[in-house]
């Protein structure tokens, strides 16, 4: 990494240098800023980012308003979207990340955890998790075959059911990626019961129970949805 084209689109000058700084100072060669919505809009189409950084309170055209267009856009939708929020309104974090965003973070924030989520966000859109069905999955402790629709705890089989191993399964494949209940029920389309957003709450408190207190490998992100641990 580090040729990547990084896009910051923040209208206070102070933080965007601030990123600006520590990108350049991790590796990232290619980076610009644009303080409005407008000229982020612009600079995405005619300069093709890989990722673009989104604050969501924006003077004229606001964060959510340029997710909206960024991800309705046949030129840009494809681009990774990090939105950037000092409210951490989570209606806010809800709409964008329900548009398409890829992750958020609520000012202020570590450099480092910047640059980490920057890396990971960047390996699922390159497909750095190119799992075939025959392979199994591994995350920590945890170990899913698709094939087989087999999954080990430590070496111990677990037995979920099947909207428990669609869930669990959905959620290890991306490791700190958060989805919405709605994104859940989306992809989750189970067998055993039929698949709701309150559905999804109780199924994760049994997923949880069978994981047991000694594996906390899902994390809840409170008003939002839920997300697998990162290792």
């Amino acid at each position: 990494m580090g040729r990547e084209k990084i896009l910051i689109i923040e209208d206070e000058s102070a933080i965007q240098e601030l990123i600006r700084y520590n990108l350049v100072k991790s590796g990232f060669e290619h980076v610009r800023g644009c303080e409005t919505g407008e000229e982020g809009l612009a600079a995405a189409t005619d300069w093709q980012p890989d990722l673009i950084l989104l604050d969501l309170m924006l003077p004229g055209i606001d964060g959510l308003a340029v997710c909206r267009r960024l991800k309705s856009d046949t030129r840009t939708h494809s681009i990774p979207i990090i939105m950037l929020t000092a409210r951490g309104e989570e209606s806010d974090i809800i709409v964008g990340l329900e548009m398409g965003a890829d992750d958020y973070l609520t000012k202020p924030f570590s450099p480092r955890v910047l640059v980490a989520r920057i890396h990971s966000v960047l390996r699922r859109a390159a497909g750095a998790y190119p799992e075939e069905e025959s392979q199994t999955l591994r995350r920590g402790a945890l170990a899913m075959n698709r094939g087989s629709r087999e999954a080990w705890l430590d070496g111990v089989p677990l037995e979920l059911t099947f909207s428990e191993y669609e869930l669990l399964y959905l959620l290890a494949r991306r490791p700190g990626w958060v989805f919405t209940r709605n994104q859940i029920v989306e992809a989750v389309k189970g067998s055993d019961y039929p698949v709701t957003e309150r559905a999804v709450d109780v199924q994760m408190v049994s997923l949880r129970r069978k994981l047991g207190p000694d594996h906390p490998l899902i994390e809840t992100v409170r008003g939002v949805g839920y997300r697998f641990a990162q290792e």
